[in-house]
């Protein structure tokens, strides 16, 4: 198993100028001194030129290490095992006392602890790596028939997720007599009793004892204050908000609408991890995005605004405080945290006191905004008889750039308020003098997928066809040959561009890029092609065919860009898919978020200083 991230805490193995080194002490975020493992002489290094000890070889090649294969019951699993297992990961040495006591609440032996603890090091702190070992009944799969799974799960949802309360014992013998009068082979009382152990203690007790029983209560938490933090990236809190500013379309410089601005910052310092912007509503996407803005190292990214300064903060939060929006309750979303350590913690409902930092960061933020020509200021009062729309300047692209400028030049490095020093030593203070510095993320796009959509498919001779749309590589032959099996393939898609799709097979850990079978169509995003499909259905279409959909598409792009010069709505729309539709090579599609190259920037409208930003 190859680990995703580079290990820069004290004492860690690193390669500096093709030897291997050891990590000394930190100067600063971004400059060590090392020492060679071979030589013994000390040097300093700049963190550009230090890599891992097992950095992979370049490759197009995407992982997954069981993140969506696992059935819930080992997912399950798995978490209970983390729980436990990554602190004694954290030791130097785990004495045996201690072991003992772990494979005790595990139910474990001592030598299986020690192995979980090597696996979770080793793989850089990875859920699935101290997963269950999946069951030899039929690869992976369940021995009984299905028929006999289906009673299992009816039976037990009729009498023990019931207020009669049925016993453990009474749902065996009811299931038993209804297998036999089926002639099938009715499954052992331990089988039973194991489903009925795995079921949701929280649903369990609601639907036995009722949502408002004492016992149901028992399961909430105590509201109370925003917990305690004392390190950086301990916990993170991420929101979304429309952004109090007109923007302009990057051709006609015409006002189409407010965009929206999804950030994340980190409790203990109030630092800015990162943020998105984009003209697309909040969605599962918008935050994977800034997910993996905060999780990266932002070097490049300031290259290419064209931006000198510094935002050395990257690695992934311990802990990600969300509200309840249904955004952030996506099964990616849900699994891909999971996968890569990071608990997903949600707001406690009519607790506004658990949002206040994030709230307040937004608010800090769109005072900043309220300072542009084009801003819509917080309500209609205030913004009177301002002309939002005939003031507008910035495009999406500037107010990116306005809005990294204000984080790295200005937010960061001004005395807080409440902590009496600027954001940013407060986050080098304490990342240097707690736990050192946090592993940098390497594959950025092996990341991202982690958190895409998820569907499920069956292989067809054609490839897979999603949403009428059809997929081929030549590298699904394998699969096509074998495809009566009926398996489902588990397909990952980025609505910005559904050009491709990531596809894992059964049985492998390897994604699979599969591009349109049809290579002559071009590239659009998921809200084109859902807008196509009610198009065609709302002129008396009863059948979609593929080519109907992308013609439609193209027609609908060029009255768009007829109507760009007179209607809002329309360079809006213009807007969401350029893109898409400016780019000219295949492989470019992705380069928004992963080039690593500089371009040159655009120059940017002149902002006046901020004065009297009021501090939260």
């Amino acid at each position: 198993m190859m680990n995703n991230e580079l290990d820069l805490s004290l004492g860690s193995e690193v390669i500096y100028q093709e030897q291997p080194h050891t990590v000394k002490a930190y100067l600063s975020l971004t400059t060590f001194i090392l020492v060679n493992k071979i030589t013994g002489i000390e040097t300093t290094a700049d963190l550009h030129a230090i890599s891992g000890i097992q950095l992979p070889a370049p490759s197009t090649t995407l992982v997954d290490q069981g993140t969506i294969k696992l059935s819930d019951e080992a997912w399950r699993e798995a978490e209970r095992r983390a729980a436990l297992i990554r602190p004694l990961a954290d030791m130097s040495i785990v004495p045996v006392a201690i072991a003992n006591e772990i494979a005790a609440q595990l139910d474990l032996s001592q030598r299986t602890i020690y192995v979980l603890i090597q696996r979770f090091r080793q793989s850089g702190g990875l859920l699935t790596s101290i997963a269950p070992n999946v069951s030899s009944g039929g690869r992976g799969k369940s021995r009984l028939l299905p028929l006999v799974e289906q009673i299992i799960t009816m039976t037990i949802h009729e009498m023990y997720l019931s207020k009669q309360k049925h016993t453990a014992e009474n749902v065996a013998h009811e299931i038993r007599r209804r297998c036999i009068r089926a002639k099938l082979n009715p499954p052992s009382f331990n089988t039973i009793r194991d489903r009925i152990c795995a079921l949701s203690t929280r649903d369990s007790i609601k639907r036995r004892e009722g949502s408002k029983s004492s016992a149901a209560r028992q399961l909430t938490a105590i509201e109370g204050n925003f917990p305690e933090v004392n390190a950086p990236l301990d916990m993170v809190q991420i929101d979304h908000t429309p952004v109090d500013l007109i923007i302009v379309d990057e051709i006609n410089r015409r006002p189409i609408g407010r965009p929206y601005l999804t950030v994340s910052i980190d409790i203990f310092s109030r630092c800015i991890t990162g943020f998105c912007l984009t003209l697309e509503a909040p969605s599962a996407v918008s935050v994977g995005l800034c997910l993996v803005h905060s999780v990266i190292d932002k070097s490049s990214y300031l290259t290419q605004l064209g931006i000198a300064g510094e935002w050395p903060i990257w690695g992934k939060p311990l802990i990600m405080h969300v509200d309840n929006g249904a955004e952030f309750h996506s099964e990616a979303l849900r699994r891909g945290c999971a996968q890569h350590g990071i608990e997903l913690r949600y707001r406690p409902p009519g607790a506004p006191q658990y949002g206040g930092i994030i709230e307040r960061l937004i608010g800090t933020l769109m005072q900043h905004v309220h300072t542009i020509p084009g801003t819509t200021f917080s309500n209609i009062v205030q913004r009177g008889n301002y002309d939002s729309d005939g003031k507008a300047i910035l495009t999406l692209s500037e107010l990116e750039k306005w809005l990294t400028l204000v984080i790295i030049g200005h937010y960061h490095n001004r005395i807080h308020g409440t902590l009496h020093e600027p954001p940013i030593e407060r986050y080098k203070t304490g990342l240097l003098n707690t736990k050192g510095l946090k592993p940098m993320i390497q594959n950025k796009k092996g990341f991202l997928v982690d958190f895409l959509p998820i569907v499920k498919r069956s292989i067809q001779r054609h490839g897979f066809m999603i949403d009428h749309i059809n997929y081929y590589s030549n590298a699904l032959q394998p699969w096509i040959a074998e495809r009566n099996q009926g398996e489902k393939f588990i397909i990952r898609r980025d609505p910005r561009d559904i050009s491709r799709i990531y596809v894992l097979p059964p049985d492998q850990n390897e994604y699979i890029e599969v591009p349109y079978r049809a290579l002559s169509y071009p590239a659009v995003t998921l809200w084109e092609h859902k807008q196509s499909l009610r198009y065609l259905k709302e002129h008396g279409a009863s059948k979609f065919d593929e080519d109907a959909i992308f013609k439609t598409i193209e027609s609908l792009r060029k009255i768009t860009d007829n109507a760009a010069a007179s209607s809002r709505a329309a360079r809006r729309k213009k807007a969401r898919t350029e893109h898409i539709t400016q780019r000219v090579a295949s492989d470019e599609r992705h380069a928004l978020l992963f080039a690593n190259e500089t371009t040159e920037p655009e120059p940017i409208s002149k902002i006046k200083p901020f004065e009297n930003i009021e501090e939260w």
